[in-house]
C-alpha cells in the first residue's frame, strides 16, 4: 500500500476542488453538528448537564429510547429471517423470473416506509378495509396495526431487501470448493449452511443488518403514523423541537445527540465484528445453480410470490385507493379522479418543489461526487483522507438530527437560510452524497490511472469499456439518489416552510387531517415516479443489474 502524500497547497484545479469540498462539509455538516452538541448543554443561557440528567431520569424519555431500540432490533431480526433464506434460494437454485424478482425487491426497498405505514393503516387501521371485512363477515377482531408491533411489521417488510441484496452478493462469491470439502467431512444441508456458509458471509450479513437497524432506528414517518402512545426517539426529537405549546431546542438537541451516539456505536460495533471475522474468497469458483424438480420449484416460487405480494401490497393499495371516492376520512363506493384533481389544484407547488429540489440535488451530487471521488482516489493525501472520513458522517446521522442541526446553525445572519429551498437541497446532498461517493470511488479504483487520465473529459471520444461502465454507473446511481430524495421525509419535515413543502410532507399532512383520498393520490405520484425511475435504471444497467 502506497503511503499517503502530504497535501501541498497548490492552486491547481484539483486542489481547489479539495479545499471547496472540505469547506462545504465543514460549513454544512461539522458546524451544524457542533451547534447541536453545544445546544444540548445550554439551559437558561448557560452550560449545564441537566438536559442529559432529565433525559435519563424521566420515564417518558428513556422509554422512547427503549422503544426505538426494541423496534430496530426486532425489525432487524425479522428482516434477516426473510432476507437470508430468500438470498440463498435465489443464488443457489435455478429459478425463473429472477430479474423481475430483483426489480420488485428493489421497488420494495426504494419506496418510503411512511407510505407503507399509511397503506397498512388503510388495510389494518381502525377503519381499514381488511379490518372491516374480518369484523363484519367473520366477527373477528384483528390485531391493531398501531403500536410497536405494527412498526416492526412495516419495517421488516420494507427493509428485508437490504439483507437480500447484501447476502445474495456475498453468496455468489463463496468458493464452491469449501462447500464441497465440507460435504466430504459429513456436513450437508442446514449443518453445512450453519457451520460453513453463514460464517463465510457473516461480514456481509452484519453490514446488511446494520443498514436495517439504522434505517429503522432513525426513521421518522412510520413511528409518527403508527406510534400513537408508543413514542420513538426521532418523533420525540421532532416534537421537542417543533411544539405549539412551547418548543425545547435544548432537549431536542440532547435527544439528537443520544440518537447520533447510538448510531455511531452501532457502526463501530459492526466494524469491530467484521474485523474479527473477515474472509477472502475466490468468486471464479462460484457455486453452481442446482436444478430442482417441478414440485419443489413450484413450492419455492409460490413462497417467493407470497412474500413479494405481502411486500408490494402497500404500493398496490395506495394506487388503488387513490381512485376511490372519499367523504373525508371514509372511502365510499365508486371510482373517480377527484383526489388527483384536488391535489393538482390545491398543492401543485408541493409536486413542483419535490421534483425541482431533487433534480437540483441530483445534479450537485453527480458533479461533486465525481470530482471529490477523483481527488480521494487519484490525489490521495492526509487532507483527502480526512475529507473521505468527513463525508461518511451522514451514514450515521438520522434525518431528523440533520434537520435540527441545520436550523440551529443557519437560523440567523450571516447565513440565514432556514425556511428556504436552499437548506432543503443542502440537506438532501448531505444525506445522499456518501452513497453516491462510494460507487464512484469503487469504480475509480478499478480503472487504470493512465487510461483514465487520457480521457478525463466527459466529451472525450475514445472511452474504454470500463469508462463507459463508469459513466453508466454514475447516471444510474444519480437516478437512484433522486428517487430516495423525492421520498425523503425525516429531514424535510423539520426544514420545510409553507412555500417549500414537498409531496412527502403533504402526504404526512393529509393523513393527519384525515384527507385520505388526497394522501393516496400524492403517495401514488411518488410510487409511480419510483417505478418509472427503476424501469429507466433497469434499461440503462442492462445485464449488469441494479447497483444498489
Amino acid at each position: 500500500m502506497k503511503p499517503r502524500k502530504r497535501f501541498r497547497l497548490r492552486f491547481d484545479f484539483w486542489s481547489i476542488v479539495t479545499i471547496s469540498a472540505f469547506a462545504f462539509f465543514l460549513l454544512f455538516l461539522v458546524y451544524p453538528l457542533f451547534s447541536i452538541f453545544i445546544n444540548s448543554f445550554i439551559v437558561d443561557g448557560r452550560l449545564d448537564f441537566s438536559n442529559y440528567q432529565e433525559f435519563f431520569s424521566y420515564r417518558y424519555y428513556y422509554e422512547a429510547l427503549l422503544n426505538s431500540l426494541l423496534v430496530a432490533f426486532f425489525a432487524t431480526i425479522f428482516a434477516c429471517c426473510l432476507g437470508i433464506p430468500l438470498a440463498y434460494i435465489m443464488t443457489r437454485y435455478d429459478l425463473p423470473f429472477k430479474n423481475l424478482i430483483n426489480i420488485l425487491l428493489v421497488l420494495t426497498l426504494m419506496s418510503p416506509p411512511f407510505i407503507g405505514a399509511y397503506s397498512w393503516i388503510l388495510m389494518l387501521g381502525n377503519n381499514g378495509f381488511i379490518t372491516n371485512i374480518f369484523s363484519d363477515w367473520f366477527n373477528i377482531d384483528l390485531p391493531t396495526i398501531y403500536g410497536l408491533g405494527g412498526m416492526i411489521w412495516v419495517f421488516s417488510l420494507q427493509l428485508y431487501p437490504h439483507i437480500y441484496l447484501y447476502v445474495s452478493g456475498a453468496l455468489k462469491t463463496v468458493d464452491r470448493s469449501l462447500e464441497e470439502a465440507s460435504e466430504g467431512l459429513g456436513l450437508f444441508g442446514l449443518n453445512r449452511i450453519r457451520k460453513i456458509t453463514l460464517p463465510l458471509i457473516f461480514p456481509t450479513v452484519s453490514m446488511g443488518a446494520m443498514m436495517v437497524f439504522m434505517s429503522a432506528f432513525a426513521d421518522f414517518g412510520t413511528p409518527r403514523l403508527l406510534g400513537q402512545s408508543d413514542t420513538l426517539l426521532p418523533v420525540l426529537a421532532f416534537e421537542m423541537f417543533i411544539n405549539e405549546l412551547g418548543s425545547s431546542p435544548a432537549m431536542a438537541s440532547t435527544i439528537s445527540i443520544v440518537l447520533l451516539t447510538i448510531t455511531t456505536s452501532i457502526l463501530f460495533l459492526q466494524r469491530y465484528l467484521i474485523a474479527r471475522k473477515t474472509y477472502t474468497m475466490n468468486s471464479m469458483n462460484a457455486p453452481k445453480l442446482v436444478r430442482l424438480r417441478w414440485p419443489l420449484k413450484t413450492a419455492m416460487m409460490m413462497g417467493i410470490a407470497g412474500l413479494l405480494t405481502v411486500s408490494l401490497i402497500p404500493q398496490a393499495t395506495v394506487i388503488t385507493t387513490s381512485f376511490r371516492q372519499t367523504n373525508g376520512p371514509v372511502f365510499t363506493s365508486g371510482f373517480t379522479l377527484d383526489s388527483y384533481r384536488e391535489v393538482f389544484y390545491r398543492v401543485p407547488n408541493a409536486i413542483i418543489n419535490t421534483f425541482t429540489y431533487s433534480s437540483i440535488a441530483m445534479v450537485f451530487m453527480l458533479v461533486m461526487g465525481l470530482l471529490v471521488s477523483y481527488v480521494i482516489v487519484r490525489r490521495s493525501s492526509k487532507l483527502t483522507a480526512l475529507l473521505d472520513s468527513l463525508i461518511m458522517i451522514p451514514y450515521v446521522m438520522p434525518g431528523t438530527v440533520l434537520g435540527i442541526s441545520l436550523i440551529l446553525a443557519f437560523n440567523e445572519p450571516p447565513i440565514e437560510i432556514t425556511g428556504t429551498w436552499v437548506i432543503l437541497v443542502i440537506a438532501y446532498c448531505i444525506r445522499r452524497l456518501p452513497y453516491t461517493m462510494r460507487s464512484s470511488t469503487a469504480v475509480l479504483h478499478q480503472i487504470d490511472k493512465s487510461v483514465e487520465e487520457a480521457s478525463i473529459s466527459v466529451f472525450h471520444r475514445n472511452h474504454s469499456l470500463r469508462q463507459q461502465q463508469f459513466w453508466c454507473g454514475r447516471i444510474v446511481r444519480s437516478i437512484l439518489s433522486w428517487v430516495t430524495t423525492i421520498n425523503e421525509l425525516s429531514s424535510t419535515i423539520v426544514l420545510y416552510s409553507a412555500a417549500t413543502a414537498t409531496i412527502s410532507v403533504s402526504v404526512y399532512s393529509e393523513v393527519f387531517t384525515s384527507n385520505l383520498g388526497a394522501a393516496a393520490a400524492l403517495a401514488s405520484i411518488l410510487t409511480l415516479s419510483t417505478i418509472v425511475s427503476l424501469i429507466v435504471v433497469t434499461i440503462i444497467s442492462g445485464k449488469r443489474g441494479l447497483p444498489i
